[in-house]
């Protein structure tokens, strides 16, 4: 089962998708992923439940994308002026919320994905890496040297979820700031991407 890439929304299915993911995160909170049914969720949304299966297909997909959305950042990565402390910033951001909830969110995004040998790679992998990324593009436009977006994925992100799901034991902050500062000693001086210039339109 793949977790649907949803688009966002107009109107009456916007307010369907706002109602069904309020209903949801409420009764999350009042009952847990146990108690949880399609028909309970669209009670409390106030539509029924074939508009859910419509939509969502399924209770894991409803959850999946549910959590996706909380997953989404609200702003960009802070800017502390430098690479490494946008990087230290956001490392122990996302390492508070992966010892929170984070990763009982990651947790319903990949229980969707479960049962198929085609599903595409999580989600929330991407999620992460696009926040890398802009640290690492704005890194670059001040001329500083920058990690690879991969590099900060796997000397990282890797660990902390790992250590989330396997143990022996959590990370700690300290371990976190000192794989950030390990990838910023294998960090390099990019140059700028240069923008391609336009084709000449044949006449």
């Amino acid at each position: 089962m793949n977790v649907r890439s949803l688009p966002r929304p107009g109107g009456r299915s916007a307010r369907v998708q706002a109602a069904v993911h309020q209903a949801t995160r409420e009764l999350l909170d009042q009952r847990g992923r146990a108690a949880l049914t399609v028909p309970l969720i669209a009670a409390r949304a106030g539509v029924t439940p074939s508009t859910v299966y419509r939509r969502w297909g399924d209770l894991n997909e409803l959850l999946a994308d549910v959590a996706l959305e909380q997953l989404r950042p609200e702003t960009p990565p802070a800017d502390t002026g430098s690479v490494e402390g946008d990087l230290q910033a956001w490392a122990e951001q996302y390492f508070e919320e992966m010892s929170s909830v984070g990763m009982a969110m990651v947790q319903d995004v990949l229980s969707a994905r479960m049962g198929s040998e085609t599903a595409p790679g999580c989600a929330c992998a991407g999620i992460t890496a696009g926040q890398i990324a802009a640290i690492v593009e704005r890194g670059i436009a001040r001329g500083q040297a920058v990690p690879s977006v991969e590099a900060v994925m796997d000397g990282v992100v890797a660990p902390v979820v790992y250590r989330l799901l396997f143990g022996p034991a959590p990370a700690t902050p300290g371990l976190v700031r000192a794989w950030v500062a390990a990838c910023m000693a294998r960090a390099t001086v990019q140059p700028p991407a240069q923008a391609t210039p336009a084709q000449p339109a044949e006449a």
